[in-house]
């Protein structure tokens, strides 16, 4: 299995509810590395598993819509404790959506699975894993790095 990770983190305010909590039961702030780890079994026509510029701006969208919030101002949070291991998945969710949408390029309909970690601490961590669903073909979004066809440079990063 062949495996890209792209890095990108987020910050945000919430509380929990529930004694298990302790003190976090107020209102507190966390500040989130994140990690999504693509998957695939097999090289695109490219040699890479992923446009990791594509991916590494999908993941930022993503959590661009998290950052800077109180989580537990959020409608779609409401009644959740938005625990580490909740959010990952919320992540997860997000980002499979894109990959479906063809954000991540014509060849990612070869990804297979997933992963996001969301660090707390050099210490802790949580995340979700899934298979990703068969994804359809798109239409090629432009490459993502800054390399032009006539410098040679590979325009994915690799």
């Amino acid at each position: 299995m062949y495996i890209v990770n792209v890095r990108d983190h987020f910050m945000i305010a919430h509380s929990f509810r529930g004694e298990v909590f302790g003190p976090a039961q107020r209102l507190h702030g966390a500040t989130y590395v994140v990690d999504l780890e693509l998957r695939r079994p097999a090289l695109d026509p490219d040699g890479i598993v992923v446009d990791i510029g594509l991916a590494a701006q999908a993941l930022h969208a993503v959590l661009s819509e998290l950052t800077f919030r109180n989580l537990d101002d959020e409608p779609a949070f409401a009644g959740r404790n938005t625990t580490t291991e909740f959010m990952a998945r919320v992540v997860f969710d997000r980002v499979a959506a894109k990959i479906a949408a063809g954000e991540f390029g014509t060849h990612a309909t070869g990804l297979t699975g997933a992963r996001v970690t969301l660090h707390e601490s050099h210490v802790a961590w949580a995340a979700y894993d899934a298979a990703l669903p068969p994804a359809q073909p798109h239409a090629a979004p432009p490459r993502s790095s800054t390399a032009t066809a006539s410098d040679g440079a590979a325009p994915h990063g690799h």
